[in-house]
């Protein structure tokens, strides 16, 4: 339908809207709609600010669109063409479905940070290549072809202000407003209002384009937005260290609160965590080389006490309590020697903690044989599994050792995974003469095994017969 048969009613609303229009275009300044200027600057920057006019204009002339190469080619560099609502309120309405489980406000400060880093990035790489390409040294030149640059790729019109104080330090500080923002214009197009600022690619790229140019860490947050019903899209930009302050003075005129961004603010999150564990893993490979060292000492003390015992018997418990505390230094050993603390490989310490037994309790005059599965080899159980797991083994072995052989034996240890209830099975034994009937089932190494079964939630079962002695231990890692 032609305008001139609109209805009244819809003629009135358009008029309104041309009024609107007006205003805003009045709001830009005389500036930019008589000389066609794209940027509005404080009057100490507007000579260079015109030259950058000239630079970026003369870059734009050669604009070539080439659909049969799906190409879109200005100055030789491609470009491509996106909707503005997709990478706006349409990109976060994604976000807010994608993170529905996380509610609307941590999903909207997800999507913003992603915009932003996105913005950050190529506005730092938009000005690398400008700045070669139009052999731009000055600091201040640099900057001054971005908001023309910014205006020519459709991102807003900038107007900077006053009190701006672009110096290449920590001092920088840069206030302006986004006029037409591409992002506050496509929520309001589609009649949609925000309660907080939208225009996070604007607060990116300006602050990628600025930290290029300046060599420093910079970023931008906006204070006012139009799709919020403010009169304007307003940002701050200044080092992410110093901008807070700059944020506070802004809000003890209005009430309002601003996040932050911070470019690849999640890298940031992980590099602390990152360091921070890396404290608290030097930390406990300390307390565990500590412990071992302690566990040595006991061990050491326990052998210049059994020095002085000449009772056969009594030097034999002696014997046990020292491997007893052994087993444990093993243990820690093997916890602070390995690049992962939380876990254990299985195969690696029994194969350690029998070979050391067999060292102690072996004897010339009995040849015993090891037989150790373990599937999968690379089985890894928390500490809190494998050290009760390696005590008990070393209450078996030694059993095994001292009494079950003669002249020679076998001595097994098998571990596979149950698929059913995923669970372990732990199968331990060898085939000596097995334990004598009328041995006291509360003697302190089988009362040892029971204990630290119950410990790890076990579940034990022993057959003794005169062919040999097996223990079959299910456990949950």
């Amino acid at each position: 339908m032609d305008k001139s048969t609109l209805p009244v009613e819809d003629l009135l609303r358009e008029i309104t809207r041309l009024e609107k229009e007006v205003e805003r275009l009045q709001r830009i300044g005389p500036d930019i709609a008589s000389r066609g200027d794209t940027v509005i600057v404080p009057e100490q920057f507007r000579e260079i600010f015109q030259i950058a006019e000239k630079n970026v204009a003369k870059y734009f002339e050669s604009c070539e669109i080439r659909p049969e190469n799906a190409e879109i080619l200005i100055n030789g560099e491609r470009y491509v063409l996106m909707r503005s609502a997709a990478i706006s309120y349409e990109f976060l309405d994604v976000f807010k479905e994608l993170y529905a489980n996380r509610g609307e406000e941590e999903a909207v400060r997800i999507g913003n940070n992603f915009l932003f880093d996105i913005a950050h990035v190529l506005g730092k790489e938009d000005a690398k290549e400008f700045h070669r390409k139009m052999k731009l040294e000055d600091p201040v030149q640099k900057l001054s072809a971005g908001p023309v640059h910014f205006a020519y790729t459709g991102w807003a019109n900038v107007e900077i202000l006053p009190e701006s104080k672009p110096s290449p330090d920590e001092h920088f500080y840069l206030k302006y407003h986004h006029h037409n923002s591409f992002e506050a214009q496509a929520w309001i197009k589609a009649k949609r209002k925000s309660d907080v600022p939208v225009c996070i690619m604007n607060s990116g790229y300006s602050s990628g384009w600025c930290a290029e140019s300046f060599g420093l860490p910079l970023t931008a947050v906006e204070i006012t937005c139009e799709a919020c019903g403010a009169d304007r899209c307003t940002f701050i930009m200044a080092p992410p260290d110093k901008i807070q302050t700059y944020l506070e003075q802004e809000q003890a005129t209005r009430d309002a609160q601003h996040e932050v961004p911070v470019f690849f603010q999640r890298k940031y999150a992980e590099d602390k965590l990152k360091e921070s564990l890396q404290q608290k893993e030097t930390l406990l490979r300390e307390v565990h080389h500590r412990v071992k060292n302690n566990l040595q000492i006991v061990s050491s003390l326990l052998k210049l006490q059994q020095g002085t015992i000449e009772d056969p018997a009594l030097q034999d418990k002696f014997t046990s309590s020292i491997m007893r505390v052994n087993t444990m230094a093993k243990i820690h050993e093997m916890i602070y020697g390995d690049k992962d603390l939380s876990s254990i490989n299985i195969e690696k310490y029994f194969t350690r903690l029998l070979r050391s037994l067999a060292q102690v309790y072996g004897s010339e005059k009995c040849d015993v044989n090891m037989q150790i599965e373990i599937d999968p080899k690379e089985l890894l159980l928390i500490p809190d599994k494998a050290i009760p797991l390696g005590l008990i083994l070393n209450e078996i072995a030694t059993n095994s050792f001292k009494y079950a052989f003669v002249k020679k034996g076998t001595f097994y240890l098998k571990l596979t995974r149950i698929a059913e209830n995923e669970s372990y099975l732990l199968v331990v034994g060898d085939d000596g003469s097995g334990l004598p009937e009328d041995l006291d089932r509360s003697s302190l190494g089988l009362s040892i095994v029971e204990i630290l079964c119950d410990q790890i939630d076990a579940r034990l079962e022993v057959k003794n017969s005169s062919d040999g002695l097996e223990y079959r231990i299910e456990f949950r890692n």
